[in-house]
């Protein structure tokens, strides 16, 4: 399964990570994007995000407006939300203008901690 790993994480540790594979420690499984917090990973993962995640997983390219039509939402607020997770790596958008979420699932991996 090609998964995508979401997780919290320093950038010292996200480097030595980077480290080890680059030294030929091998490649982990899946991808991994890190946040610096929990509240930057929620900041970008809005519950509309999520859902257009939830939608766009295993579906191959899509154009905005099936998204869109997918979700239940106007285009302008979905390419909003769509170009969000671009920025963060999240998403494609493919040369002929659709856009992909090329994972067949997602995990979140952060641990909350007493202060």
């Amino acid at each position: 399964m090609n998964t995508l790993t979401l997780e919290v994480t320093s950038l010292a540790d996200g480097l030595a990570a980077f480290q080890r594979v680059w030294s030929g420690g091998g490649a982990e499984d899946g991808a991994r994007i890190g946040f610096a917090s929990p509240e930057l990973l929620w900041k970008v993962l809005t519950a509309t995000r999520w859902e257009l995640l939830r939608t766009m997983t295993g579906q191959g390219p899509l154009a905005l407006r099936e998204i869109a039509r997918r979700v239940g939402r106007d285009v302008k607020a979905v390419h909003a939300d769509v170009h969000a997770l671009i920025d963060a790596g999240i998403i494609q958008q493919s040369a002929d203008g659709r856009f992909e979420f090329p994972y067949d699932a997602v995990h979140v991996d952060f641990m909350l901690k007493a202060a």
